[in-house]
């Protein structure tokens, strides 16, 4: 498994948009005006309602940021939970967290990753709190 590995919990702010051209680019702007730094954004539409969407996105750190984020409609998540990986670039890596996470009893709700350079980042959806720190535990075990 790769070491040095940063594991940490974030909450994920979720918000409607609406499904046109600019609908996301429009809270998304808000965002960055407040000074939010944004690490991972996620959007879809919502198959269960034409004409809408769904972004998610994570961190939002200062009082301007939430102020904001609450304005254009977010709200932070109860009903998905995430923690964000970093680490050095393996060959099989993704494998080796997921197989360490199954040997747990961690059953993910989502995952999601990339390769940055020599470095990887990935970001996990959990069902509830329970798991999320039960999955950083596991993570951050011989690291």
């Amino acid at each position: 498994m790769a070491k040095d590995l940063l594991v940490e919990r974030m909450d994920v702010w979720a918000a409607s948009i609406p499904d046109r051209p600019g609908g996301l680019a429009e809270v998304l702007e808000a965002l960055r005006d407040a000074g939010a730094d944004l690490q991972f954004v996620v959007a879809r539409r919502s198959p269960e309602a034409p004409g809408k969407g769904v972004v998610f996105v994570t961190p939002l750190q200062s009082d301007r940021e939430i102020r904001t984020a609450a304005q254009v409609g977010f709200n932070v998540t109860n009903s998905l939970h995430s923690l964000h990986i970093m680490g050095p670039n393996e060959p099989g890596v993704a494998a080796e967290l997921t197989r360490k996470l199954a040997t747990g009893g961690i059953n993910l709700r989502g995952f999601s990753a990339s390769v940055i350079g020599t470095r990887f980042v990935a970001y996990l959806a959990l069902d509830s709190l329970d798991d999320a720190n039960a999955a950083l535990e596991i993570l951050s075990r011989d690291n």
